[in-house]
């Protein structure tokens, strides 16, 4: 029976839907360090995670027979793909799938931050009655500057228009504005033009310190600051030094440079106990409906892939899909070089197999091949095409009904 380890308490359809496709599944609610997650994969076939666990290369080095990572999140810079890919490991994520909650939740700290209404909890519950208009606005005519116009990007563009503000936005990539948002052609463009600015970038390593006192400095005095994205883009003590001088009015921070493992964990962080900043764990993508679809997603990806082969929205392989039925089917992961597929025919035909069906597709250095053949694999075939030059990682799947 294939095993299945989930980390990081994944929502429970994840190990439901993996049990019912015949794995073995553990459960654990924290994440784990390399010395452990290295102890813990012995056995496993499919490894889930959500954003704490890192996948390093050493790792996956001592667990070569390890087939495939759900990342059950959006983000995928825990893993090492380049290595995993390398290794024959296919990485799945959920890249739309908690969407929703991450825009709602920006909405929800724009309007607490604009209203100042975290400073006016905080004085109900230390007992101060302080009933004032000042310092509270609406956000209606506002600015909205929105940093990565990606999924989470132009979703809250449509929606916070829909409240009645302006909005604009600035990508690495050209992107087409939805409604009546508009382009920024720079960075800086964004920030001397908006009143509130929202980072939704994404984790690659050039995002790293993309925020610091020179942007914070460029915004108008008294404008509004959130960050849901990643915590290594925003410079915390310059974002601390602005709020104290009152030239950013308010902020919210949902990521932090380095959050605490599990739950119940000290957290520390420069910003606590600042006026009209909220602070949340890390829960932008964390509601119940989220969780839910993340699971059921990334779960049905990973049995997909683990029963036919299929890696449909894999982020570090060939994409792939052969739909049909037949006596047999393999996966040969290779190096993409040319004649690798017209060899794997040639030794099919010479054991006397037909192809039924076949797709090939390649990205960047690797080809993926997937095989309907007619009647079952033969352990020499299966060997021949193990021992070609050119072949990564061989992978076979169970017999499939006509």
């Amino acid at each position: 029976m294939p095993r299945a380890l989930l980390l990081e308490n994944i929502d429970p359809v994840a190990a439901e839907l993996l049990g019912a496709a015949g794995f073995e599944v553990e459960s654990q609610r924290g994440a784990l360090d390399e010395a452990d997650l290295t102890a813990a994969l012995d056995g496993v076939d499919v490894l889930g995670i959500r954003s704490k666990t890192q996948v390093t290369a050493a790792v996956l080095r001592a667990r070569p027979e390890l087939a495939a990572i759900g990342a059950f999140c959006i983000g995928t810079n825990q893993i090492d793909l380049v290595r995993a890919a390398g290794a024959g490991v296919a990485v799945f994520n959920a890249p739309y799938s908690n969407t929703r909650s991450v825009v709602e939740m920006a909405l929800a700290e724009i309007i607490c931050l604009a209203r100042r209404l975290i400073d006016r909890d905080r004085a109900l519950h230390a007992g101060s009655w302080d009933k004032s208009a000042a310092g509270s606005h609406e956000v209606r005519g506002r600015t909205l500057g929105i940093v990565g116009y990606g999924n989470i990007g132009s979703q809250l563009s449509v929606l916070a228009e829909a409240l009645g503000m302006r909005v604009l936005f600035y990508d690495l990539e050209e992107k087409l504005a939805l409604g009546n948002a508009q382009a920024c052609t720079s960075l800086e463009e964004l920030l001397e033009r908006s009143e509130t600015v929202t980072l939704h970038v994404d984790g690659r390593a050039g995002n790293a310190g993309l925020f610091g006192a020179e942007q914070f400095s460029r915004m108008p005095r008294r404008s509004l600051f959130l960050n849901l994205s990643r915590g290594f883009v925003v410079d915390h003590e310059a974002l601390r030094d602005h709020v104290l001088s009152g030239h950013i009015a308010g902020a919210a921070v949902d990521v932090f440079p380095e959050e605490p493992r599990e739950q119940g964990d000290p957290f520390t962080s420069v910003l606590r106990g600042l006026p009209n900043v909220i602070l949340t764990p890390h829960v932008g993508g964390s509601t119940q409906e989220a969780q839910h679809d993340i699971g059921r997603f990334v779960a049905g990806k990973l049995v997909d892939y683990t029963a036919t082969g299929t890696t449909n929205l894999s982020v570090n392989l060939p994409t792939v899909a052969l739909h049909g039925s037949s006596v047999a089917r393999f996966a040969l992961l290779h190096r993409n070089v040319p004649g690798v597929l017209a060899r794997v025919d040639a030794l099919v035909g010479e054991h006397g197999l037909n192809v039924d069906g076949q797709v090939l597709a390649t990205r960047g250095e690797l080809g993926y091949a997937v095989t309907d053949v007619s009647g079952p694999l033969p352990a020499d075939l299966l060997d021949a095409l193990e021992t070609l030059p050119e072949a990564v990682r061989l992978t076979t799947f169970a017999r499939r009904g006509r």
